[in-house]
Formats: C-alpha cells, structure tokens, sequence
C-alpha cells in the first residue's frame, strides 16, 4: 500500500493501443493507494477526457471510496486526473 501522493504514467504506446489495460492499470493504482492519499492518473489523449470513460467506471467500481478531479491536460494532450482514497472498503 501506497501511504504517499503519487502519480502513474499511463501515456505509454501500449495503453494508447489498449485502453482496456490503460483502465485495469489505473484502477490497480487506485487500489494500491492508502486511505488518505491521492494517486495522479496520466492518461493518453486519444481516449478523450477521462470524465467521458475512466470516471463512470472507477465510481462505478469503488463508489464513495474515492472522489476525483481533473488536474489539467498536459501539454504532450495527455490528462492528468486525480483521484483521492477516502477510505477502506468495509468487506
């Protein structure tokens, strides 16, 4: 687990290619991430703004867990999306 603000770089050709690996990776970084802290999701831009596809997923996935913000569209046309780890699922 992940007790620092982080960010993971998801701008490489092959999530480019596979955005299905691109949303699999950025939810695994979500999850290693601890209560309390933020992980910075850098998205490619040839998938468009995250609120389009990452978002209904991730709260679909984690729900209250975590809230988000778009950070900014890098200059590369990247996005950087942020998204804080409220609290643990209660299992």
């Amino acid at each position: 687990m992940k007790e620092i603000n982080w960010s993971v770089p998801l701008e490489s050709e092959e999530y480019k290619e596979d955005i299905e690996l691109m949303v699999k990776d950025a939810m695994a970084a979500i999850e290693e991430t601890a209560p309390g802290y933020y992980v910075n999701l850098v998205t490619p831009g040839c998938h468009g703004h995250p609120d389009e596809y990452l978002l209904p997923r991730l709260k679909n996935l984690f729900g209250t867990v975590i809230s988000s913000k778009f950070i900014n569209q890098c200059g590369c046309g990247g996005f950087v999306y942020r998204v804080w780890k409220n609290s643990v699922e209660n299992n």
